[in-house]
């Protein structure tokens, strides 16, 4: 989906505002140069064309909209902005302004603003595929869950397998935990182009059976994922996180590390590397790898591994002196509630383990685990 669908030249809309045939001739011709300048990715000397017209004609509509698109290709969207606006000022409901005055807004994250220039333009194109895809999008944006969805089946209405629309819908669903509708969605793209399937379909299926806890489905499409792109941190990331899921911790690490390979000091990943590695009972690996993520940053879920560690070993006053200080920073977390509990508990003070899970639950978060720790305690 791109301008294509708005590809017609701006000047063939209206004749040329000028003085003279001669500049009418001028005009025409440096416009076309521009134009062409624009599609072979020649941005300088596109805005050098145009900015020879606007000294003709100020107001020239289809320079200030090829100058608006010209800088928007160079990635200075605010300053586009402006031509786009000083041509609707002029040229009121001009549809290259317009379209191009909503992509500004939506490369600076203001869907808002978006949204409704977008729609401006759909009072006088209201079956523009490529418009109404983007109005979509830019509604899942703002997580308007309703207008888009509505958009977006507008669309399959006139397009039956349109994959902007399909891909629109299995994100949107996905954005909303609505996974077994996205995976409907994500498999309608597998069925439309079996033989050439983009690897974001792929991960974006495998993701829907991670969240669904349908691991072993999951790295089916991982695993072709990463017969496509190998080294796909996607990919990597989905079969390591799915063997997690089945508890098989050796497994899982193969794929850890491999990410850990290309990236050695991403902390989330040392972090769940040495999950696994505590997980089967290598408490000096584990605390390797979580002593590697705390050197580059904080992070929680690092030091409550070390604190599992110690708790694992015995050590409860070292494990309560930790979890104690993330309890303090994060009264909400129910892994960390717990874990300080239990901790309370091996130590034999059941009162401090008791006063702590009831002030957990008097913060009104409803944790099954946790009430039925109150229970036992």
């Amino acid at each position: 989906m791109n301008d294509d669908a708005l590809s017609k030249h701006p000047c063939q809309d209206e004749p040329v505002d000028s003085d003279s045939t001669e500049d009418k001739i001028d005009i025409s011709s440096i416009s076309e140069n521009g134009y062409r300048f624009l599609r072979e990715n020649k941005i300088s000397e596109a805005i050098d064309c145009f900015a020879d017209i606007l000294k003709i004609e100020e107001f020239n509509y289809y320079a200030l909209v090829g100058m608006g698109d010209a800088i928007r290709k160079k990635g200075g969207c605010r300053e586009a902005v402006t031509y786009y606006q000083r041509c609707l000022e002029h040229h009121p409901g001009n549809n290259y302004a317009l379209f191009g005055l909503a992509d500004c807004y939506k490369a600076l994250n203001q869907y808002h603003k978006a949204i409704e220039i977008w729609e401006q333009y759909l009072l006088h194109d209201n079956k523009n595929i490529t418009v109404l895809t983007r109005v979509a999008d830019a509604c899942r944006k703002v997580r308007d869950f309703n207008h888009s969805k509505a958009i977006y089946l507008q669309v399959l209405e006139m397009e039956q397998s349109n994959p902007y629309a399909i891909i629109g819908l299995g994100h949107l669903y996905y954005d909303f935990k609505e996974y077994r509708e996205a995976l409907f969605y994500w498999q309608k793209m597998l069925e439309i182009n079996p033989d050439n399937i983009d690897i974001r379909v792929l991960t974006s299926i495998g993701n829907c059976h991670r969240k669904l806890k349908t691991f072993s489905e999951g790295i089916v499409f991982f695993e072709q994922a990463l017969d496509k792109e190998p080294g796909n941190f996607y990919a990597l990331f989905g079969l390591a996180d799915c063997y997690r899921g089945l508890n098989q911790q050796e497994r899982s690490l193969d794929f850890w590390n491999s990410i850990l390979k290309q990236d050695p000091r991403n902390k989330v990943i040392l972090t769940r590397a040495g999950d696994a590695y505590r997980g089967m009972g290598e408490f000096e690996m584990a605390q390797d790898y979580y002593e590697r993520a705390l050197n580059i940053e904080f992070d929680t879920y690092a030091v409550l591994g070390l604190a599992l560690i110690a708790k694992n070993l015995g050590k409860f006053d070292d494990a309560t002196t930790s979890l104690k200080r993330l309890f303090q920073q994060d009264i909400k977390n129910n892994r960390i509630s717990s874990e300080l509990a239990a901790c309370y508990v091996k130590k034999g003070d059941r009162q401090q383990a008791v006063e702590l899970l009831d002030e957990f639950r008097r913060l009104g978060i409803s944790n099954a685990h946790i009430a039925d720790m109150l229970e036992k305690v």
